[in-house]
């Protein structure tokens, strides 16, 4: 029996490994240690509040795009906090400069408006630039494609004066390599280096996967390490999905299997509601002893307990047949898919908890009617 599949979980439930993710982070002090960066902690890929604790002892701080991460941020993990937007109202900064040490600004409009208060609160700027460089793979989570809303391009900093401000902030990765780092820094350097030398620290987002198996973390450390030098500045990245990359799954349950040109297991987890992403992105999420359609004796649509006619989360083969009470394991569910759930359809929420070193499980959530009311009006 797998450890994820004890009866002390329950279903739906999305567990954390404490052990995993205790893992990932000691990679990341050892990044920081040798290259001089700081690695803060996206809270948009990750806000599990529970494991700050944990987190805490590595990482320098979060990284919030809201006022309500920064106050998640500030209240709860209590060391740095940065932020970025796409644009704030007046309400917003207000809120926020109490709570952050950086703020950076997507436009010179922004930057221009809200310079004077911000410099009146001490509170270091930044501007985000765009490197007009892609990397990603998916158009949805291109910062750089064309058109892009993010961050602002080096012709229009022609002639500008950018007093005050005291770092840059450029991200167009999306789970890449330590080469896609290094093509973008070549960029940036290109388009941005006469500015860099006036600036005290420079922001390189999120998309670092240095977590994932096979990650070049020398040649990352190499990248860094030569940038500060090169500028004498600050570098600063802010990964999501690398502090929690395989970090724990989505645990589910068979509740129904029905026929139509071959047999669905209806589960006790939605697509839609659960794990946006499926849909959104889309991709194919791995399941623990579960192979490709036909690839084993056994083969499944598996779909969610959602109205949407498309709650479909894929075709999977089991060694065994499916029975009612089954669970099933969807690998790596803590980074970006708890911060994007909803209560779509009323469908019950998968609890949160944390699996201990020692072995234990504690349940540190479970959602109740009246978080689906809540959300209401």
């Amino acid at each position: 029996m797998s450890k994820y599949t004890s009866p002390n979980i329950p279903s739906p439930c999305y567990v954390l490994d404490e052990a995993l993710l205790r893992k990932n982070l000691q990679l990341m002090q050892r990044v920081q240690e040798q290259s001089g960066a700081d690695i803060i902690l996206a809270l948009k890929g990750f806000s599990m509040w529970s494991a700050f604790p944990i987190v805490r002892e590595y990482l320098k701080g979060c990284t919030a795009s809201s006022v309500w991460e920064a106050k998640l941020a500030a209240e709860k993990f209590g060391r740095e906090v940065h932020a970025y937007a796409p644009a704030y109202k007046q309400d917003d900064i207000d809120q926020l400069l109490p709570l952050v040490n950086h703020i950076s600004f997507n436009s010179l409009g922004q930057w221009q408006r809200y310079r004077e208060q911000v410099k009146a609160a001490g509170v270091s700027m930044g501007l985000r630039i765009n490197p007009e460089h892609q990397e990603a793979e998916t158009e949805l989570y291109d910062p750089s494609a064309p058109g892009s809303r993010l961050g602002v391009k080096a012709e229009s900093l022609e002639g500008i004066e950018l007093e005050g401000i005291e770092g840059f902030h450029v991200h167009n990765l999306c789970e890449c390599d330590s080469f896609a780092l290094e093509r973008t820094l070549e960029a940036v350097e290109k388009r941005f280096g006469h500015y860099l030398k006036q600036m005290k620290w420079l922001n390189l987002g999120g998309g670092h996967l240095m977590t994932r198996a096979g990650y070049d973390v020398d040649h990352l450390i190499e990248q860094l390490r030569g940038l500060a030098e090169r500028y004498d500045l600050q570098v600063i990245l802010e990964p999501g999905s690398a502090v929690a990359w395989q970090t724990g799954p989505l645990i589910c349950e068979v509740v129904d299997i029905v026929e139509n040109d071959g047999k669905i297991a209806l589960l006790d987890i939605s697509a839609t509601a659960h794990m946006p992403d499926v849909l959104e992105m889309p991709y194919r999420p791995a399941i623990t002893g579960g192979g490709l359609p036909h690839e084993k004796a056994f083969s499944y649509r598996l779909g969610g307990n959602s109205c949407l006619a498309g709650d479909v989360i894929g075709t999977y083969s089991f060694d065994h047949p499916l029975s009612v009470g089954d669970r099933l394991v969807f690998e790596d569910m803590m980074h970006y898919t708890m911060v994007k759930t909803t209560f779509f359809n009323g469908v019950q929420h998968p609890a949160i908890g944390i699996l201990r070193e020692d072995g234990s499980f504690d349940c540190v959530r479970q959602f109740r009617y009246e978080d689906f009311r809540d959300r209401l009006s």
